[in-house]
C-alpha cells in the first residue's frame, strides 16, 4: 500500500476536508468546511517524513506513517493503558519499537489521547475498521458540538 491509495480511500469519506502541510496530510471531520482554527483536529494523519520527530525513522526510504485517533474502549481493548511516562525526547515510555515497520503501535507522542500509529502498512483491510472508527469519532464528537451550538 501507499500513501496515494490510503490518501484515496480517507479522502472518500463524506464530509472529509484535508489540510497538507510539509507534505503530511490532516483529515479533519469538517462537512461544511467551517471549523474554525482551534477545532480543526484531525482524526487521521499520513505523516511522510522525519518534521516533527525522528524516533519513527521516517527519514528511511519508503517509510510514512498512518496515526488514527480512537475511542478508549478501542485503544485500551488493543494496548491496554496508555504510557503516560516521556523520555528526554518527551517519546512516551513503551515497550513498542516506535520505528516498527508494518506494526499497529501506540504513537510515540499521542498514546496518552489514545492515538496509534503503523509504519508503511502493506494491507488496507485491517486498517478500515479503525480507519471508520477513528472517522465515526470525529463525526460524533462534530454532531455534538453542533447539538451544544444550536441547543
Amino acid at each position: 500500500m501507499t500513501p496515494d491509495e490510503l490518501d484515496r480511500v480517507i479522502r472518500a469519506l463524506d464530509g472529509v476536508r484535508v489540510l497538507e502541510a510539509q507534505d503530511d496530510l490532516f483529515y479533519l471531520y469538517d462537512p461544511r468546511a467551517d471549523l474554525p482554527p482551534e477545532r480543526q483536529q484531525p482524526f487521521a494523519t499520513i505523516v511522510t517524513g522525519d518534521h516533527y520527530e525522528r524516533v519513527s525513522r521516517l527519514d528511511e526510504p519508503g517509510a510514512w506513517r498512518l496515526n488514527l485517533g480512537l475511542t478508549k474502549a478501542t485503544y485500551t481493548s488493543l494496548f491496554g493503558a496508555p504510557p503516560t511516562e516521556r523520555d528526554t525526547d518527551w517519546v512516551l515510555v513503551s515497550d513498542h519499537d516506535y520505528a516498527a515497520r508494518d506494526t499497529l503501535m501506540p504513537h510515540p507522542f499521542y498514546a496518552a489521547q489514545y492515538w496509534v500509529a503503523i509504519i508503511s502498512p502493506t494491507a488496507l483491510d485491517p486498517l478500515l475498521p479503525l480507519i471508520e472508527e477513528s472517522y465515526d469519532f470525529a463525526a460524533g464528537k462534530h454532531a455534538n458540538r453542533e447539538a451544544r451550538r444550536t441547543g
